[in-house]
């Protein structure tokens, strides 16, 4: 194939090759051509031409197939274009002589095409530059057309478009011939001739201005007769051209010569609508003739006509479009109703005939209005609609009304008004249910009076109407949530006054019905009571029927109908009224048989009616009730279920002989009562009704054997038993197709009727299979047909564990049944009914899987194999090569290998059988079958399929699309069977890789558009195995050409393929489209406007317009993966498009709002002018885009932010990001776009839609979190979002109105929180603003569950109030953090305003907005703190629950409510827990007082039973109540953490424990109950080991601590009582107190101090596994580098190691000894792991920790106490040792340890045990070593340290402990200062040794003896004198040396005085001294005012950092 491509063609290679790869040789170089030839140069290519054209031109006579011959003029006309034009008239009249040939032969045939087609190619492309010869040209090809067969006058229609487009105007000449000749093929055979022909009229229409003006009627007359006989295709090109030509009649302007002319003259509106109207009504006959058969009364337009008509109303008004249809909108909606109305009584002659007439005006109505009117226009069309209703409203009263004679004339407009009616009522239902909650201004218009309108038409005499009306309200009530209770309200009432009119009790109950059915879709619920009133209603009307003849079907009807549309509200509602249906159930039928034949003789026709009426509903409720309710369905209801079963089958086998009896008004009546039955014996298992089974069973069979409906009932019988594949074969019209609400009428065939509401009331309050549309049940003749066939499957199935043809899987018993049913299907295999034929390939494959025998299936397939061999006709071999292939399906490529060869071999044949195009079709489907189930095995096979593949794509007229379909699916089978394998390298494979390209490509020219769906597929599929080989950019064009295309299926695959691409290469999708919209001039459709807006931009438009789910998800999703990957580098993109859908809905009124009150504020009204300056601007990419779209974009935001997150920094610092900005102006961050953020959010926030106001909330709610702390860099101490707190307040305040719905407040009260927490305001009155809002909302829960509203269930109001509830938990819980991190600052700072400014103020002002309401609050609190806790209880405590439920849920609503609970008792606990320790759990709370501390004030109290009042309790038992609420809810809660248990509430549990313990009273309680506080510990310890957080596991560690606390606290408690009650008693006989009493014991699980080391262990050695011996291998010390943890993790083991202090103190002295050895190796092993050296000699974190508690635990009492003394010494001593054999080299690897921290250890077991624990030898001396070695160390940070040590040693007051040290160490450090004499102190560091090592021989002088202490002066004074400088050197010297001078200076003066006779002696023995010191005096006396100050200041540092390590450690 690479010898392809070259400019000319490669003649040798390809004169090589066999002819199947001649073929593709040939196609692969014209493709490579057609590129190359646009990437030539001119001159190039003119130097090649001849040869080319040459080569080119002898193609034409090699017979090229169709898409060669397509390419081959493409490419000429290019060649052409390019290169010199002067030969081209010999290549057209080559052509024309190829044509003009007489050589009639099949092979000479494609030659002739392709001559036709380079003419065609050659004239668009160059136009005019070929002067007149086009007048021979269309001559010669009209006059070819004359013989030509079907392929030839399509090609030379397309040939003709072609040379109209080139020609433009010049063509006028023969625009009446071409006319003529088109004319004729639109009503040719051939569909695709036809398909042609209106392409070229299309063409024709542009230039030929007499088709829309003179010959507009004989057009139009035309296309309907078109439309006979038509199959989809030609639907949708003929219906594009009639509306098209008809749309420019309408609005062209006539040119001015044309106008002189006196037959053209303007047409009217009304004309134009008047010719659509006759085709849909009377068809294609012409006008004489009709009203001929319309006397006769024969005439019925057929309905493709109809159909087809009806697409063209459609195209008619989309090429007018949106703006034109707005302002003739009324005049549009009286034509459309018109045509079902009085006037044409043909059209609605029967009930067939009226639905399928119905069913197209709401087709035209849905698909114009709601295809293109943005949702004003929508608006305004409802009103429109309403004036319509009315109307017709009033012809009805008037009529109804009038009691003359003539009244039962006139009726006649009652029944055709009926349909009108019908149409109006089910546009009005599809328009607000889109509309949503954005209709609501609507509903309030009292001048529109929409519900009044449709309320009154509930009461029309026509069923269908009320059935309408009732959807209606459905639709309204799930649209606006909020109307759904007063509807159902109103309707209720007026059903029960209206209880004497039949059309009220139908009606209204109808409406109920619907309303009911509505429920579901609205997640806010209807009050829990309504279930009551309309179960006594539905009673009422059931026991009332039989009062009155007149009424009692109706009632009858009605009453059984509202039973069954409650079951509907799910098992929660209907358990309350179980068994009163149940009760009624058992009453419908009679007790037994004999009952039943008593009641056969009774009775006339009527009351069979009603009885047949009442048991075909209660069947139907108790159906209703098995399918939603299956929670319900225990044994004892099935039980009660059983009794009336096998009555109801008996009177099922009598219907017939009564049918006989009463005649026909018992028809319809008894076949509903057989599908009811039958439909709810489907859902029973066969079981239940087992003794009726053969009764049943006859019944099925005589119903699915009746004659007379088969045919009918065979369209929509069988398509859901064949194969969803298998389906694509037979008919486009069963694809799925933008038309398919209209196509569907088509496939039913004409006899038949589509479904319409009417046939089956009861199904308006099931699910809606179709989102919006309304139900469409069958006829019950039909609908029982299916019920009965699904019911035989189930049936059989029990029976003989047999099985029907399509049912169910069983092992297929005896012989003969198999007999039967292979018969059975083989008949099916070789019917006339391609449906059959698709279904019995089915049941023959699923019998073999069955039977699942490897003979049985062989016998099968041989069947098969002869019947092809053999047989000749079309069903044959159709039917047997289907059955093949689905052989395969079921049984995989495995079990049937030794037939592939064989099946393969076969289905080969049949594919190349180009007679029957049917043949190849079904062949090649089954070997797309077959290849997709063989797997690997098909490998072999390959190479032969793809080139079969290709000829045939290759060779196959493009007219046969069903052909190149099938083929489409081989191509894919193929290419997934080769997988991963098409990226080899291999030539093999690189061959296969471009025969897959080439096949595609050959797809995508296709004119057929599912073989272009094909075609993307295929790439798809290429793409995801061998991305490198697929063109990207050939790839994403052809793509962005189809975004928009009128196939349904083609956007569906364009949509799939964009949406795999942009996973991988987002950024690369979108950069080509934008370049193909640049290049390409006119091709791409012009709805997706990418040149402007990019992909993205195109793809928001199509979401708006489109209508389908599927393509709006994979839409979703495209856009989502972009966003992904390219938000951040394309942020002004992003952000604009949203911007622009989410502005292009801001309408004044919301905006408005936010201008007034920013002019209260006076500066900041810049805002709002911003905002309403949006409208003003024309050129808007989005035109008021729907509110689906406008959530998605504010969703998009939400995102981008996320996004942004995860990207750089700068995003989230507007400082950086303006200073990366300046650096380079394409750098973008979010934070620069804040205004924008803020404008999206508020417009979204203040939208009608409440969808839309959720999203933008959340969006504002993500801002506020993400931009709060970012610091407004111009304003220091204030942040950026400060200036838009107008706008958040503005965005909040319309959520929090009364007729906001509740989940909006909810989420509302979200943002308050957020935002009053988030600190951005500090000024208390600003923060009012919001803080009211949350104050209007607690003021309004406060009446709890009775005061809610009644709109929607109990329920929504629990999730209000707990919303509130949480809201204010959280600015209470931040109030009262921020108050604590004040209150040290507080006490200094004055107020000034500036710390108004800094918000020091602020922090306590917060507290005081909420404490105002604490009272309230807390009360509330406690109250769902309690309902949470009854409602977590489990299900077997239910009986004890309070009846009437909780403070604010109701016991019906419990399951609801508890959802809410979850989502916020966290915040209310922890805010619980804070305001109960603030009022220290002993004092009242002040707002309370101390009389309601007997009985708080919940509904529930809080302490007592309901039944409360009788006992008073004490404050302590108030307080012990509430301690046990909060502490058994978090243990709860921890104990069983469920996988969803958010971060947020495990944090507050843990935060609102901390709370608990933080005061005396909880302590002692946790003290005092030793078994509680285990039981808490092993709760945390389970936390601490599932949940990996550190936050969690320090908040938890803090409780331990706590919990350990008040262990001490009560410990030391009872020895102090102990003390106080024995005081006289002897010392000894004191009891022990503590852990481990006498004999030191711990038993785990009983004891506290053992749980708590459990829970220390784990965390010590989760961070630092070396702590484990057994991990280490031995408990002895290893060495191992010591580690420095991460900052969490020294946070953990920090805490650890608190806790670990802190225990003994809770043991008695023997516990203590117990667990002494742990803790000493648990912190001696943490400072061994973690004593790091680090920088300027600072100690790592857990090293300080580790050393504090070391302190802790040495100076412990229980070292001292007497029984632990000496034990507790042995151990420290260890301890002691331990810590220096740390030291000692091990392995040479000693030096990773810090000393400092080592010796500090020493130091801190040295000063902190009694003397005798480091006064033994052995030990001081190893110490004494220790300390000198580290005096040698050279480094100067550890010689401070040291000095620092020694100093406190010095100092220790016991002599026997400090002397030792003295002794060894004092001498040492003399010399060392003595040296540095010597060695000047260059640097802070070395001077701060010299004054440490001063401070020590300080020190020393303090402590020695009198005698000695002369000799440490006299040895101290010289070294000082040393550094004295005088006044020369003083000047000169450096700042090192003058602080040097200044210290020793200030301590000489300090020891002169207080030594002064030593000082004395020594100035008079030395002169020299005495000089320096009298020099350096006199020189500081000038500068000593100034310099004692300052040296003090620099002497501060120094000493403080002493002073800090003694508080630390020692």
């Amino acid at each position: 194939m690479e010898l392809a491509h070259s400019l000319l063609l490669n003649e040798e290679a390809y004169s090589q090759l066999g002819e199947v790869q001649k073929a593709e040789f040939i196609f692969e170089w014209l493709r490579y051509l057609e590129k190359l030839l646009l990437a030539t140069s001119r001159s190039d290519v003119r130097e090649k031409q001849k040869t080319l054209v040459e080569q080119l031109l002898s193609l034409l006579n090699s017979s090229p197939g169709p898409p060669t011959r397509k390419l081959l003029a493409k490419n000429l006309a290019i060649l052409y274009s390019i290169g010199d034009t002067f030969s081209v008239y010999e290549t057209i009249d080559k052509c024309n002589d190829l044509i003009r040939s007489k050589d009639d032969s099949p092979s000479y045939l494609p030659t002739k095409l392709a001559a036709v087609v380079c003419l065609g190619s050659l004239y668009k492309k160059l136009g005019r530059i070929l002067g007149n010869t086009f007048t021979d040209t269309v001559g010669n090809i009209l006059k070819a057309m004359k013989s030509a067969e079907s392929q030839g006058r399509y090609e030379i229609m397309l040939s003709l478009q072609n040379i109209l487009n080139g020609l433009g105007a010049a063509a006028t000449p023969c625009h009446r011939d071409v006319y003529k000749a088109a004319r004729s093929c639109l009503t040719d055979r051939s569909m695709a001739v036809r398909c042609a022909a209106a392409k070229c009229l299309l063409e024709l229409q542009n230039e030929a201005i007499f088709m829309w003006s003179t010959d507009l009627d004989s057009v139009a007359t035309l296309c309907f007769k078109s439309f006979e006989g038509s199959n989809y295709d030609v639907r949708i090109s003929v219906s594009k051209l009639l509306g098209t030509i008809l749309a420019k009649a309408l609005i062209s302007k006539h040119p001015g010569t044309a106008a002189s002319r006196q037959n053209i003259r303007r047409v009217s509106l009304e004309e134009v609508l008047e010719l659509l109207g006759t085709g849909f009504l009377r068809g294609s006959s012409g006008f004489l003739r009709a009203s001929g058969d319309m006397l006769k009364g024969t005439s019925s337009v057929s309905r493709d006509v109809r159909v087809g008509v009806t697409q063209a109303y459609v195209v008619f008004v989309s090429t007018l479009g949106g703006a034109w249809l707005e302002k003739n909108f009324a005049a549009f909606l009286s034509h459309i109703l018109s045509l079902v109305s009085q006037s044409h009584p043909k059209a609605t002659q029967t009930q067939i005939d009226a639905v399928c007439c119905r069913r197209c005006v709401s087709f035209i109505l849905r698909a114009t209005i709601g295809g293109l009117l943005g949702e004003k226009a929508q608006i305004a069309a409802v009103k429109d609609i309403c004036q319509a209703i009315w109307k017709l409203k009033k012809i009805v009263d008037a009529v109804m009304s009038d009691s003359n004679l003539e009244t039962r004339l006139g009726s006649t407009d009652v029944a055709a008004s009926q349909h009108m009616l019908v149409c109006a009522l089910q546009e009005l239902g599809n328009l607000i249910y889109n509309l949503g909650t954005t209709a609501a201004p609507l509903l309030q218009d009292s001048s529109t009076g929409l519900l009044d309108s449709v309320i009154s038409v509930v009461l029309h005499p026509s069923m269908s109407v009320r059935l309408a009306a009732a959807w209606c309200l459905h639709c309204i009530a799930v649209a606006l949530p909020s109307h759904l209770t007063p509807l159902l309200d109103r309707c209720l009432e007026r059903l029960t006054v209206l209880k004497s009119s039949p059309e009220a009790i139908t009606g209204f109950s109808f409406a109920v019905a619907a309303l009911l059915g509505a429920v579901k879709h609205c997640p806010l619920g209807i009050p829990h009571g309504k279930g009551k009133i309309i179960m006594t209603l539905a009673e009422d009307l059931l026991c009332s029927a039989a009062q009155n003849s007149r009424l009692s079907a109706q009632r009858t009807q009605a009453g059984w109908l509202l039973i069954a549309a409650l079951m509907t509200l799910g098992p929660a509602v209907v358990s309350h009224h179980l068994a009163r249906v149940l009760l009624l159930w058992k009453c419908v039928f009679p007790a037994s048989p004999k009952d039943l034949e008593t009641e056969k003789s009774r009775g006339d026709s009527f009351t069979w009616q009603v009885t047949l009426e009442g048991r075909a509903g209660a069947l139907c409720a108790i159906k209703t009730f098995v399918s939603y309710c299956g929670d319900l369905l225990t044994e004892e209801v099935i039980q009660r279920l059983l009794p009336p079963l096998p009555c109801a089958v008996d009177l099922l086998t009598q219907l017939s002989s009564i049918l006989k009896t009463y005649g026909s008004p018992l028809k319809t009546p008894s076949v509903v009562y057989r599908q009811r039955l039958y439909e709810l014996l489907i859902l029973l298992p066969p079981e239940t009704y087992e003794g009726n089974l053969c009764a049943v069973l006859r019944e099925l069979v005589a119903d699915l054997t009746a004659p007379d409906i088969q045919v009918a009932a065979s369209t929509f019988l069988l398509p859901p038993l064949c194969h969803q594949d298998d389906l694509l074969i037979l008919s486009p019209l069963l694809q799925e197709t933008d038309h398919r609400f209209i196509e569907e009428q088509l496939l039913l065939g004409n006899g038949v009727a589509c479904g319409s509401l009417e046939y089956d009331p009861y199904s308006i309050y099931e699910k809606d299979i179709e989102g919006d549309s309304v139900p469409k049940p069958l006829p019950p003749t039909l609908s029982v047909i299916s019920s009965a066939a699904k019911l035989f499957g189930v049936v059989c199935a029990h029976v003989e564990e047999a099985q029907y043809v399509a049912g169910s899987k069983g092992s297929l018993g005896p012989e003969e049944m198999r007999r039967l049913a292979l018969t059975l299907v083989m008949g099916g295999l070789e019917s006339l009914n391609p449906l059959l034929r698709c279904a019995a390939a089915e049941a023959w494959a699923r019998l073999a899987q069955v039977v699942d025998d490897g003979a049985f299936t062989a016998g099968l397939a041989q069947i098969s194999f002869d019947k092809l061999k053999s047989a000749r006709d079309v069903v044959t071999r159709t039917g047997h090569s289907l059955a093949l292939g689905s052989l395969h399906r079921y049984l995989g490529g495995v079990s049937s290998s030794q037939h592939l060869n064989s099946c393969i071999g076969i289905l080969y044949a049949l594919s190349q059988d180009n007679t029957s195009p049917d043949v190849q079709t079904w062949a090649l489907h089954s070997l797309s079958l077959i290849i997709d189930s063989a797997g690997p095995l098909y490998y072999v096979h390959v190479e032969p399929t793809l080139s079969l593949i290709i000829m045939l794509l290759l060779n196959v007229p493009p007219t046969h699309a069903e052909v190149h379909q099938s083929l489409g699916r081989c191509l894919n089978a193929l290419i997934t069977t080769l997988g991963p394998e098409l990226q080899g390298n291999s030539s093999s494979v690189s061959t296969l890789r471009t025969s897959c390209l080439l096949g595609c490509a050959v797809m995508q020219d296709n004119p057929n558009c599912l073989v272009q769906a094909q075609a993307i597929s295929c790439l798809q599929q290429l793409h995801m195995f061998a991305p490198r080989h697929v063109n990207l950019s050939s790839l994403v064009s052809c793509l962005c050409v189809n975004l928009c295309s009128p196939y349904l299926l083609l956007r569906r695959s364009v949509l799939a393929c964009l949406r795999q691409l942009v996973q991988r290469e987002a950024a690369e999708v979108s950069e080509h489209a934008v370049m193909l919209a640049k290049d390409s001039r006119e091709e791409l459709t012009p709805d997706a406007n990418i040149r402007k807006f990019g992909l993205e931009g195109a793809l928001l438009t199509l979401l708006d317009k489109e209508t389908d789910q599927r393509l709006c998800h994979d839409i979703k999703e495209t856009l989502n993966h972009m966003l992904t990957s390219m938000a951040v580098e394309k942020l002004s993109l992003w952000l604009k498009l949203c911007k622009d859908v989410l502005a292009a809905s801001a309408d004044f009124s919301t905006v408005i709002c936010v201008d007034t009150m920013q002019e209260e504020e006076g500066d900041k009204g810049d805002d709002a002018s911003v905002l309403t300056t949006r409208n003003d601007e024309k050129s808007h990419p989005f035109t008021n885009p729907r509110w689906a779209t406008r959530v998605f974009a504010a969703e998009c935001v939400c995102r981008i932010i996320n996004q942004c997150e995860n990207a750089n920094i700068a995003h989230f610092d507007i400082a950086l990001a303006q200073e990366m900005k300046k650096r380079d102006s394409r750098n973008d961050f979010l934070v620069l776009h804040l205004a924008d953020l803020i404008r999206m959010a508020f417009m979204a926030a203040t939208d009608h839609s409440d969808q839309l106001r959720l999203s933008g909330l959340e969006t504002l709610l993500v801002v506020i979190r993400r931009f709060a702390a970012i610091p407004e860099p111009e304003f220091p101490g204030h942040v950026i979002l400060e200036q838009y707190q107008a706008n958040v307040g503005a965005a909040l305040r319309p959520a929090f109105t009364s007729e906001t719905p509740p989940d909006v407040t909810a989420k509302a009260c979200q943002v308050c929180s957020a935002w009053i927490t988030s600190g951005v305001v500090s000024d208390l009155n600003d923060l009012r603003r919001v803080h009211q809002l949350l104050v209007s909302s607690l003021t309004k829960i406060q009446a709890g569950k009775e005061a809610a509203s009644h709109l929607y269930n109990e329920s929504a109001s629990t999730m209000e109030i707990l919303a509130v509830l949480k809201a204010w938990a959280e600015v209470y819980i931040i109030a009262v953090q921020r108050h604590k991190n004040h209150k040290q600052p507080l006490k200094t700072v004055t107020y000034l305003e500036e710390s108004v400014r800094n918000g020091s103020y602020s922090s306590d002002g917060l507290l005081e907005l909420v404490y105002t309401d604490l009272g309230t609050l807390s009360r509330l609190w406690l109250a769902a703190l309690q309902d949470f806790a009854l409602l977590t209880l489990p299900s077997e405590f239910a009986s004890q629950l309070p009846a009437e439920g909780g403070a604010f849920y109701t016991a019906e609503t419990s399951e609801n409510a508890k959802w809410h609970y979850y989502n916020s008792w966290a915040l209310i606990l922890h805010a619980t827990a804070l305001w109960l320790t603030s009022t220290g759990f002993v004092v009242a709370d002040p707002d309370e007082g101390a009389s309601d501390l007997s009985r708080p004030v919940t509904p529930t109290s809080m302490c007592q039973g309901s039944s409360s009042g009788a006992t008073v309790k004490s404050p302590e038992d108030v307080y012990t109540d509430r301690f046990h609420l909060i502490l058994g809810i978090s243990v709860e809660f921890l104990c069983s953490l469920r996988s969803d248990a958010t971060m947020e509430s495990l944090t507050a549990c843990l935060h609102a424990l901390q709370a608990l313990l933080d005061v005396p009273w909880p302590r002692s309680k946790i003290g005092s109950d030793q078994d509680l506080g285990i039981e808490l510990l092993n709760v945390l310890h389970r936390v601490i080991l599932t949940r990996e957080s550190p936050s969690i596991q320090l908040a938890s560690l803090e409780v331990v601590r706590q919990i350990i606390c008040a262990a001490q606290e009560h410990v030391k408690e009872k020895r102090r009582s102990a003390e106080v009650d024995d005081g006289a008693a002897e010392k000894e006989t004191l009891p022990e107190f503590g852990e481990g009493k006498d004999t030191g014991g711990l038993v785990p699980g009983k004891s506290l101090v053992f749980a708590t080391l459990e829970l220390c262990v784990c965390i010590l050695v989760r961070q630092l596994p070396e702590l484990n011996p057994k991990l280490t291998g031995s408990p002895g010390v290893k060495a191992t580098k010591p580690q420095r943890l991460s900052e969490d993790g020294s946070r953990l083991v920090s805490a650890a190691l608190v806790i670990l202090a802190e225990l003994p103190a809770v043991c008695s002295p023997e516990g203590s000894i117990s667990i002494l050895p742990t803790i000493l190796y648990l912190t001696i092993g943490v400072l061994r792991e973690t004593a790091v050296k680090l920088p300027g000699g600072q100690l790592s974190s857990t090293v300080a920790a580790s050393l504090q508690a070391l302190k802790g635990i040495l100076s412990s009492p229980m070292a001292r106490a007497e029984k632990s003394q000496t034990a507790w010494t042995e151990l420290l001593r260890s301890a002691l040792t331990t810590v220096l054999d740390c030291w000692d080299p091990v392995d040479g690897t000693h030096q990773e340890l810090d000393e400092v921290s080592l010796l500090t250890a020493i130091t801190v077991f040295i000063l902190s045990t009694s003397p005798e624990v480091t006064t033994i030898p052995c030990l001081q001396k190893r110490c004494i070593e220790k300390f000198k070695i580290t005096l040698e160390i050279k480094d100067p940070m550890v010689q401070i340290k040291t000095y620092q040590l020694l100093h406190s040693i010095f100092q220790y007051p016991n002599p026997a402990v400090s002397y030792p040290y003295i002794y060894s160490l004092a001498s040492s450090i003399v010399e060392k200062l003595q040296e540095i004499d010597k060695t000047k102190p260059e640097n802070t560091t070395e001077l701060q040794i010299f004054q440490e090592g001063i401070k020590v021989l300080e020190a020393l002088v303090t402590v020695a003896e009198e005698q000695h202490r002369s000799q440490l002066v006299a040895c101290l004074l010289p070294i000082l004198i040393s550094f004295l400088l005088d006044e020369n050197a003083l000047g000169s010297a450096t700042s090192i040396m003058r602080n040097l001078h200044d210290f020793a200076l200030q301590n000489l003066m300090q020891i002169g005085p207080q030594y002064s006779s030593v000082f004395k002696r020594l100035m008079a023995s030395s002169p020299a001294l005495k000089a320096r010191l009298e020099a350096a005096i006199k020189g500081n006396q000038e500068s000593v005012k100034v310099k004692i100050p300052t040296s003090k200041h620099t002497k501060n540092p120094g000493k403080n950092s002493s002073i800090q390590l003694k508080t630390n450690f020692l």
